[in-house]
């Protein structure tokens, strides 16, 4: 299939958004008011302290509203019956002129069924729930602080080179706990900024029910998850990161939602559909989970108003969109190889309805918000996805590139190095075991001192974990994403409180005491990091073109590379060294090492002369004008597991 015969599809696509976006600008008054629909659902106190709640329940019979400023009667205060399966309900004052229902206190709403059942559920618009330490079921608590957070910085601007910091609130501790959205303010935002990273991607801020999920159960869409503090800590959370020259994106999930009724969205109003697909289609066939029906009127209000509230209520600058491939397949991806054929991209296996749901979030978060940056966890492949909605692609910025630290993690159970070009991705290194434990595994525990000299696991596998960092870097895609711990080699793996393991939290930690041991290797592999990414700061790879690979040498397993005016010169071989080397340069001129992986500070072993000046030659080499010998009178230039890069 040509790209001429892909011109219909993405016409037919564009057609589909065009229609769906002029229906929400000619009713409701346009989308911008269609998509703050937040400040009418949900519960309000407005400004003559009166009380507006509103819901959609288009299967009740009746519904209710009970909490603590009612005594918890279930009948006191019904709601009216709008159109369109909507519920509203409007509260005075107290004589007093204090709202009815005060800051912090519980609330639940009594939904009744034509089947003759009463159901207690939380608003799905709740802005805050919490668990008591006693129950497993969570509580809406309505959230009116007398003094909320004001912001004090405003948003940094988009950056041209992407480096993100994939983090998790709770785990952002060595202590055995869940850690805060304090803690993390005040003890890992200062990391982050030191190691050179301009973005956060917070995960499992939505709130879920179910700790070990790792947030990609959610319940409470528009509630930021109470088992780390409050929603204003996170509010001062994001203001601090951007006064540090920080952006902060979500890790959002509308690809799918839990199961759970009484503190999710699952039988809110007691029909099988409501929010979801109703029978099979609603179910996600892996994952047991419900899914969307992005066809609907009131589930496109509910999904797209949830984007504006966590960037307009708490200042985020974005969204990694999670599950996108689930969304964008009938199928779901489940049992489906991608092999890039068109075919597999086009046609009626296609989910329209979440693709033209995907193509008005991107169209309407660029619209309104500049510096909004959005990025599609996408293992198909899909085409087009981070093209312009115009020209009939989703709008993405960028493609999270999975398949990444997938090969990175195959390659050291024994396969190989695959070279290939990728566009629009930030990539990932994670798996089952973190790196550093799949390349040295048990001697972490005893040889990581650097007070005695390396054994051969730990050499080769401390010099590997800043080699891979690096290759991923230069030549991975368009951002580099490193999940929180990669950074200093972070041990053994990630394992959430379970059954499975006695609800221990010992490895739902980042042990950052390793790296705060200067005696301990972590530390060198901490300081690699921070200046990869202040090399990039400085000479802008990631926003350069593709890169342009000139040697790859099965036999000497060298990799050399060049991107934007940056050499990398890579030797993988275990132990060979090699001595006038020649590299290919598209640029004539000199070049100096900027970065090496075998320097002293590194862990390395300090082979290298940096006041070295390497000159080109105009001698063509593998298919480039220009060529360098490096340094041919140092016979170990290239030592076993070292790289280097080398700028005009």
């Amino acid at each position: 299939m040509s790209s001429e015969v892909l011109l219909p599809f993405c016409l037919g696509r564009y057609g589909l958004f065009q229609k769906q976006l002029t229906l929400l600008e000619e009713a409701e008054g346009g989308f911008d008011q269609f998509t703050r629909s937040y400040e009418s659902f949900g519960a309000h106190r407005l400004s003559d302290n009166s009380m507006l709640f509103r819901e959609w329940a288009p299967a009740a019979e009746a519904v209710f509203l009970t909490g603590d400023f009612n005594g918890w009667d279930k009948f006191s205060h019904p709601y009216k019956k709008k159109q369109f399966g909507k519920w509203e309900l409007q509260l005075p004052p107290k004589e007093d002129n204090s709202p009815a229902v005060a800051h912090n206190s519980k609330l639940k709403v009594v939904v009744h069924t034509k089947g003759g059942e009463r159901l207690y559920r939380i608003s799905p618009w709740a802005t805050y729930v919490t668990k008591p330490s006693t129950s497993v079921i969570y509580d809406w608590i309505f959230w009116d602080p007398p003094h909320p957070y004001v912001r004090k910085h405003p948003r940094p601007r988009k950056p041209c080179s992407l480096r993100i910091y994939e983090a998790h609130v709770g785990i952002a501790s060595p202590e055995c706990k869940v850690a805060s959205y304090s803690n993390f303010t005040h003890n890992v935002l200062p990391r982050i900024k030191d190691l050179g990273y301009n973005c956060i991607q917070l995960m499992a801020i939505m709130e879920h029910a179910y700790y070990a999920s790792f947030g990609y159960q959610v319940t409470s869409f528009f509630s930021a998850s109470s088992r780390y503090g409050t929603p204003e800590e996170l509010k001062e959370l994001i203001d601090v990161a951007h006064s540090l020259g920080i952006m902060v994106l979500l890790d959002v999930v509308h690809s799918h939602a839990s199961k759970n009724t009484e503190d999710g969205l699952n039988h809110f109003d007691g029909s099988d559909s409501c929010f979801f697909h109703g029978g099979a289609r609603g179910e996600h066939p892996v994952w047991d989970s419900r899914l969307f029906n992005y066809s609907s009127w009131e589930v496109l209000r509910f999904l797209l108003s949830n984007l504006r509230w966590w960037i307009d209520e708490y200042g985020f600058d974005g969204f990694r969109f999670d599950g996108v491939t689930s969304m964008l397949y009938h199928h779901h991806g489940v049992g489906s190889g991608f092999s890039g054929n068109y075919a597999e991209y086009f046609g009626l296996h296609v989910d329209e309805d979440s693709l033209v749901y995907l193509m008005l979030a991107n169209h309407i978060l660029h619209m309104l918000y500049q510096d909004c940056i959005t990025i599609a966890e996408d293992v198909s492949g899909m085409p087009t996805l981070c093209r312009p909605v115009q020209e009939g692609g989703c709008g993405f910025d960028y493609r999270l590139a999975m398949a990444i630290p997938d090969k990175w993690i195959q390659a050291l159970k024994g396969g190989s190095i695959i070279i290939t070009h990728t566009t629009n991705v930030p990539c990932a290194l994670v798996g089952d075991k973190t790196l550093a434990f799949w390349l040295m595994d048990k001697d972490m525990y005893t040889n990581m001192s650097a007070l005695i000299p390396m054994n051969p696991v730990i050499d080769r596998g401390v010099q590997l974990h800043k080699m891979i960092r690096l290759l991923t870097h230069g030549l991975g895609g368009e951002g580099y994403l490193n999940f929180m711990g990669n950074e200093f080699g972070h041990p053994e793996w990630l394992d959430f409180p379970r059954v499975g393991n006695s609800e221990s939290y010992h490895y739902a930690r980042r042990q950052f005491n390793l790296v705060d041991t200067d005696h301990l290797r972590y530390w060198q592999l901490y300081v690699f990091d921070r200046d990869m990414n202040r090399t990039e700061a400085k000479y802008g790879w990631l926003a350069a073109a593709p890169a342009y690979v000139s040697t790859k040498h099965e036999g000497d397993k060298v990799i050399i590379f060049e991107r934007g005016d940056v050499v990398f010169v890579f030797n993988f071989h275990p132990t060979n060294s090699y001595s006038s080397y020649r590299v290919a340069v598209g640029t004539p001129g000199k070049y100096r090492i900027k970065l090496d992986s075998d320097d002293l500070e590194y862990g390395g072993h300090g082979r290298l002369d940096h006041n070295t000046d390497f000159f080109t030659e105009p001698i063509p080499f593998n298919e480039r004008a220009n060529s360098m010998q490096v340094d041919p009178d140092r016979p170990h230039l290239y030592t076993p597991a070292h790289n280097h890069t080398l700028p005009n």
